[in-house]
């Protein structure tokens, strides 16, 4: 079995690996990719051979691994690998779409590729639908508000009020146009699953963005962009230069940085 992996982490990529060749010694690791542009440039690239079985983490270090769906078509079975929340493992089970959830155990692999290997044509076919409407489903349900703590209530905040989301020792805080602060009881994967694309971006693994608080863009080191918002950071917002076209092409899609 021909099999391959989309895993930013190298511990968790040397993990499966390592759990893939005790089930059996002879599945093949064709390579491993760690973003969403190797990813598609993987399978636009026909002299590729096509994997018996892919193992995909969702969150990527350049977005969510959803993405490569819009550029390519997959036909390959695909198990997901997450180390998602609840609320956001809900879209999978209702699709019975499979996945194992991080830290990866070996039993859960092998059942999955037993459950996989028993599959036929047909119902491999409409796994890969599910997949999509999955995917479908995830993009149109956006959230636009949330329940936050202030003080000894509960209000909700609109995500027209965001300015950036950031995380710090594992803490998730929401910071508005007016600089308030809320701490989110939310990872920052299952935010950026759920906030519309058009209006905020994945700057880095701290950062999500609003569109509208991008203040101005500064050339950084290494090609990289530095971003000022229009409120204040705790520390600088760098775009990796992998990802300042995608970058450039978000900011100008609605219209011009001003």
């Amino acid at each position: 079995m021909n099999i391959l992996i989309i895993e930013d982490e190298t511990a968790a990529a040397v993990n499966l690996q390592a759990i893939l060749r005790s089930i059996d010694p002879s599945f093949q690791i064709i390579t491993v990719l760690e973003s969403i542009e190797e990813g598609v440039e993987y399978f636009e690239d026909k002299t590729q051979p096509t994997p018996d079985l892919v193992f995909m983490d969702i969150h990527l270090a350049d977005g969510e691994s959803f993405r490569i769906f819009d550029s390519v078509d997959i036909t390959s079975p695909i198990i997901f690998t997450t180390a998602y929340d609840e609320y956001a493992l809900r879209a999978f089970k209702v699709n019975s779409i499979d996945y194992l959830l991080k830290p990866i155990k070996v039993d859960d692999v092998r059942h999955a590729i037993e459950k996989f290997t028993r599959l036929s044509g047909n119902e491999r076919t409409n796994y890969k639908s599910r997949i999509n409407t999955m995917i479908e489903s995830t993009k149109q349900n956006n959230q636009r508000v949330f329940l936050v703590h202030y003080k000894d209530k509960i209000i909700p905040l609109n995500i027209d009020d965001i300015a950036y989301f950031y995380i710090s020792n594992e803490r998730v805080t929401a910071v508005t146009l007016s600089s308030e602060r809320y701490n989110i009881d939310r990872t920052l994967e299952s935010l950026q699953a759920t906030l519309p694309e058009d209006e905020f971006f994945r700057a880095n693994r701290q950062f999500i963005i609003a569109r509208k608080a991008v203040k101005d863009i500064a050339i950084w080191f290494g090609s990289r962009l530095s971003l000022n918002l229009s409120v204040e950071t705790p520390e600088k917002i760098i775009i990796s230069k992998a990802r300042v076209p995608e970058f450039k092409q978000w900011l100008t899609s609605v219209h011009p940085l001003n």
